[in-house]
């Protein structure tokens, strides 16, 4: 994928956002995960909220604990939703490490969150952990691949920062009426879009509405450099030990 861009502008200040904590380098969505994710040096960090049965929200990117349990006994139990929190937490998802609550994730952590909601139910009870916690409420920015969910945040937490998330651009059947009137409908000051569709123009067309802009996935080093060019705010990575080296690595090129 080719850009026009002449150089890396000056201004941008990529962050570095850790998907899942560190994904390939320890068990995803787990506190453990977070913590390296940070000692290595990650700017923010990126995970999933649901709502178990019993109304805790938890942090866990499926519906079901199937994929992340490390045997049968965590397999086969149905989905978080109707299932109360003490029982998830008993299930091994890697190492020995449990599904933490949204609560333990950030008494755990100290950089900027990317909270992204799974399931619209959950909105209600992460406003709530947010109301408990103001000093927190600065490095929040909560996301999601659906609209309900950020328009269900701006009513319950209009002072907290909100994202859209799709798979490209222009997304039309899931998003009928254009990302553009989503984005506006939900107070987003965020887009993280796939590479799907994604162009210069529309970066920039994007960004010069006020919309701080993403990529993703961030996987190689090429994508993170064009990321770069194009003066995103960051992106997400599933090794940040790996993305640290590249961004190290672009940010001493010379101007192309």
């Amino acid at each position: 994928m080719m850009t026009t861009t002449e150089s890396i502008p000056a201004r941008a200040a990529y962050h570095i956002v850790g998907h899942r904590g560190a994904k390939d380098l320890s068990p995803e969505n787990t506190i453990e995960s977070f913590r390296l994710a940070e000692e290595i040096g990650v700017h923010e960090l990126e995970f999933d909220v649901r709502l178990s049965a019993d109304g805790v929200p938890i942090v866990l990117h499926d519906a079901t604990l199937d994929r992340t349990a490390v045997d049968a006994s965590g397999r086969g139990l149905g989905p978080v939703a109707e299932l109360p929190y003490e029982r998830v937490r008993t299930v091994d998802v890697g190492e020995g490490r449990h599904v933490p609550t949204l609560i333990e994730v950030l008494d755990a952590t100290t950089v900027f969150l990317q909270v992204e909601i799974k399931a619209v139910e959950a909105c209600d009870a992460i406003a709530a952990v947010i109301a408990d916690r103001p000093h927190d409420a600065t490095r929040i920015r909560v996301t999601s691949f659906r609209p309900e969910a950020l328009h269900r945040m701006l009513t319950l937490a209009p002072h907290i920062s909100r994202g859209l998330i799709t798979r490209g651009y222009p997304e039309a059947e899931r998003h009928p009426d254009g990302i553009e009137q989503v984005l506006a409908e939900v107070e987003a000051d965020a887009f993280y879009c796939g590479w799907d569709g994604l162009t210069d123009d529309l970066v920039t067309r994007f960004q010069d509405a006020g919309y701080e802009m993403g990529g993703w996935p961030v996987r190689t080093f090429e994508e993170l450099r064009r990321g770069l060019v194009l003066g995103f705010g960051g992106g997400t990575v599933d090794d940040p030990r790996a993305a640290m080296d590249w961004l190290s690595r672009a940010r001493a090129e010379p101007a192309l």
